[in-house]
């Protein structure tokens, strides 16, 4: 029996049993309404049932987590609402004789949980491709936010042109004009977009890289890569967000190659005063030669001065002829034979002890190694270990390190 036959029979129902024709009218169309209302209710409580149940079923069946996602977003509830929907799209306008504004309503409403459902899984899909090594570090949000955004533009043209009965055309022809304006409300959405596909195709920031930006303030990981924003934990554990299109206008340093390599750099110096620089004696050289590190190096390099002045007859009266050992060139070679033997720097990148230009507080004597460790905290304990030994070498050698005058009290000038 359709709908109208029903609402008839009630009615004249009603009006044998001595109500009003208003009032049967009102009771007839209230007793369908209300008919078909739990009617849709048991529909949405049976389908759900089922939906979810079959889904759970799944999940608990197999392995992937693609199904746990589809359930932590409520996918099958929102699937379950589409029976209801169309259920009361077909009763509703029948029991109002058809109505126009009726059957909008419902058309709106479906294309909002159709758009509801949409966004559903296109979350469940970013959260499954984060859980893939290869997609783990791509920013995915970023995509997903443009995709939405114009699924709700879309979505947006069509509710509004179901409800006023207006051709989608006509909107779009009025949103054309009022292109300038949407552009300059949605220029940030617009860089962030086309910052997110060059950050992506050049490769340049992925999520976990350690990045260093100056002038934002920031230096520490990125945690996040949206749309409008790139968030980034700094050493402190603060967070810093700025606009994703900086990453492509502004400078910044991206410490990602040095993770990936095999060491990281250490690069300092010693400041060796210039007066304490000197040719050493013979009485100087022998107690060298006690130092583990020194003896075999001390050997070949005397006996290879001795033999070229010996064979170039230098007058070795004044200790400035011919060729000599001075105590920053031993130290220079301890210092590199130091780092050879050193448990955590990588022998097999750049190693070596070098002297730089000399300048008002010394020469500095820079060290160039790359330790094996990455860690930050870890890196910084082998810098201090190394430079704590290598300042405490010096005064074998002879040698002293540049120190900062004290500062004199004017009333004891």
């Amino acid at each position: 029996m359709q709908s109208a036959q029903i609402r008839t029979t009630l009615f004249e129902k009603l009006i044998e049993n001595g109500f009003s024709t208003n009032a049967a009218e009102i009771s007839t169309l209230g007793a369908i309404l209300l008919a078909y209302i739990l009617i849709t209710i048991i529909l949405f409580w049976v389908s759900r049932k089922i939906v979810i149940g079959f889904f759970t079923r799944i999940s608990k069946r197999t392995k992937s987590t693609l199904d746990d996602i589809l359930l932590q977003h409520k996918i099958p509830k929102l699937l379950s609402y589409f029976p209801a929907i169309f259920l009361l799209h077909k009763l509703i306008p029948e029991l109002f004789e058809k109505q126009d504004w009726i059957e909008n309503i419902f058309e709106a409403l479906t294309v909002i949980v159709a758009l509801a459902l949409v966004r559903a899984l296109l979350k469940s899909l970013r959260d499954y491709l984060k859980t893939l090594k290869s997609f783990k570090d791509k920013p995915i949000d970023s995509y997903i936010q443009v995709i939405m955004i114009v699924l709700w533009f879309i979505g947006g043209i069509v509710i509004l042109s179901i409800i006023t009965g207006t051709e989608v055309g006509t909107f779009l022809t009025t949103l054309g004009a009022l292109s300038a304006v949407l552009l300059f409300v949605f220029k940030d959405t617009i860089l962030g977009f086309v910052a997110s596909v060059q950050i992506t195709i050049n490769d340049t920031v992925r999520i976990g890289d350690w990045i260093s930006m100056p002038n934002n303030n920031a230096d520490g990981t990125v945690m996040k890569i949206s749309l409008s924003t790139v968030q980034i934990q700094n050493f402190d554990n603060t967070i810093t967000s700025i606009p994703t299109y900086k990453l492509i206008s502004d400078s910044f340093i991206n410490w990602r190659g040095m993770s990936e390599s095999s060491g990281r750099r250490i690069k300092r110096s010693l400041l060796i005063k210039v007066s304490s620089i000197r040719f050493l004696k013979e009485e100087e050289i022998e107690p060298l030669k006690k130092i583990n590190l020194m003896e075999g190096v001390i050997h070949e390099k005397d006996a290879d001065i001795k033999s070229y002045n010996a064979a170039s007859k230098i007058d070795k009266s004044l200790l400035i002829n011919g060729r000599n050992l001075t105590n920053i060139g031993l130290f220079r070679s301890y210092t590199e034979a130091y780092l050879q033997q050193h448990p955590m720097v990588n022998k097999e990148m750049t190693l070596m002890c070098r002297q730089l230009a000399p300048t008002p507080q010394g020469v500095p004597i820079e060290v160039y190694v790359f330790s094996k460790d990455k860690v930050w905290e870890n890196y910084e304990h082998i810098v201090a270990d190394i430079f704590d030994h290598l300042l405490a070498s010096t005064q074998y050698f002879h040698l002293e390190c540049f120190e900062l005058s004290p500062v004199i009290p004017l009333s004891n000038v």
